[in-house]
Order: C-alpha cells, then sequence, then structure tokens
C-alpha cells in the first residue's frame, strides 16, 4: 500500500475535503496547495499523478493528531470534533427510507430463519 492510498483511505474514512486537507497541514506548518493535493488523489496513469512522500504523509498524520485531539493547552474531545462534523449536514428523520418501511411492515410476522446466521 502506497502513502497515495494511506491518503486517500483516510480522507474517505474521515470525510474530509480538499481545503480541510490543507488546513489540517497548515496547523503544523505545512504549506500545499489544493491542485498540489489533488495530483496525490488522481490514478497513477494520469499525467499529472504525483507521488506522496513520506514527509506529507508524515505532516498530514501529525495535523490530524492536532485536529482530533488538540494541543496540551486547548485538548479537544476526538469523538466530538468528528461527530461535529458528521451533524452539520441536515437530515429530516420524518422522511427518512427506514421509517416508511417499517409502516408497512406487519408486527405480528415473525422473523424467518437465515442460513449464514450463528446460533446463539
Amino acid at each position: 500500500m502506497t502513502n497515495n492510498d494511506v491518503l486517500k483511505k483516510l480522507r474517505v474514512a474521515l470525510k474530509l475535503r480538499d481545503d480541510e486537507i490543507v488546513e489540517i497541514l497548515a496547523l503544523v506548518d505545512f504549506k500545499i496547495t489544493k491542485s498540489e493535493l489533488g495530483a496525490f488523489f488522481r490514478k497513477e496513469d494520469h499525467p499529472n499523478y504525483m507521488e506522496c512522500g513520506d514527509q506529507i504523509l508524515r505532516n498530514f498524520l501529525n495535523g490530524l493528531v492536532i485536529h482530533l485531539r488538540g494541543t496540551r493547552e486547548n485538548p479537544k474531545n476526538p469523538g466530538e470534533v468528528l461527530l461535529g462534523k458528521e451533524s452539520t449536514k441536515k437530515f429530516d428523520q420524518s422522511k427518512s427510507f427506514k421509517k416508511k418501511q417499517l409502516k408497512n411492515v406487519d408486527p405480528n410476522l415473525s422473523h424467518g430463519k437465515y442460513k449464514n446466521k450463528k446460533k446463539s
């Protein structure tokens, strides 16, 4: 697994945008532009593809620690940082697909047996 793969997977797992990654790198005084960052996320056969070096990945990981945990003087709770980011999206629970489906389920039906389910 290359540094580019690690950076891509962290970006997807943490739902980070390019500008957020630039801000995270700025926390450790590492300056990079969005276009330079975009070169790391391209396919290997693309003409503008660039390999992510160890220094960039190391600085990103150090910045990510500061972003999630905060500093000694100003500590943060990583769970709140991650949840705070997700809560920015408005989601209407009343129009939820699952709630609509549950209204159509007959509560008198019993669940069937599953072929691959372990016995408890």
